[in-house]
């Protein structure tokens, strides 16, 4: 890729489809920035629950989105210019980050960020609705995705390799429940974009994952 090339990967699907992996694997590939969106809303969830805040009031909220800014540096998340990788990948603020991400102020104001970034340099970012909403005019746009019980396998085998317990029929359901929470959210559900083309990754690994996506970047 010529350096003076700017480039934006849109990377969409349902929970538990590979995006991230994906996405991160791109970006080392084409030597460009990786923006994680879901660890976006996960580090604003954090800061919610440091300074007790509920998302639902408004005026708190708008209070303090006015003074925090997420940034990536070094394949590192910062909030508020302070490193937190390990802090947001904590259950409470898993939960939180997925009830709060409804909130519209919330949204308005990660994805003012995320189009900034978009709009300096060439980035590979994954999510719900990127291609839909927040870089609709990306020059690549996919849409990932793979069966639920597929899904959930993946997902069991990462909490097995953490030491946790698993009922497979749980994790189903739970990924059910994100699909459908997901899917119908008042603002920007997860949706699949007119010109995203779609990879169903049931039966791929990565590398077939990767090679299909770079051969309609590289074509």
């Amino acid at each position: 890729m010529e350096s003076t090339e700017r480039i934006r990967i849109a990377i969409d699907g349902p929970a538990g489809a590979g995006k991230s992996t994906i996405a991160k694997a791109l970006a080392r590939e084409l030597c460009i920035d990786y923006i994680d969106t879901g660890a976006m809303y996960r580090a604003i969830a954090l800061k919610l629950i440091r300074q007790g805040v509920d998302y639902k009031d408004a005026e708190a909220l708008e209070r303090l989105l006015a003074e925090t800014d997420v940034d990536f540096r070094d394949d590192h998340i910062l909030l508020d210019g302070e490193i937190v990788d390990a802090d947001i990948r904590t259950p409470a603020v898993s939960q939180l980050a997925s009830d709060s991400s409804t909130a519209w102020a919330i949204r308005e104001k990660l994805v003012a960020l995320q189009r900034a970034m978009g709009a300096k340099k060439s980035i590979v970012m994954d999510g719900r609705d990127i291609g839909t909403n927040v870089l609709k005019d990306a020059e690549y746009k996919f849409f990932l995705t793979a069966s639920v019980a597929v899904r959930a396998g993946r997902r069991a085998l990462e909490m097995e390799q953490k030491g946790e317990a698993v009922d497979i029929a749980c994790v189903e359901a739970d990924i059910k429940a994100r699909d459908l929470q997901d899917s119908t959210r008042k603002h920007n559900p997860l949706s699949k974009a007119a010109d995203a083309i779609e990879i169903d990754s049931s039966a791929m690994g990565i590398r077939e994952v990767m090679d299909a996506i770079l051969k309609h970047i590289r074509t």
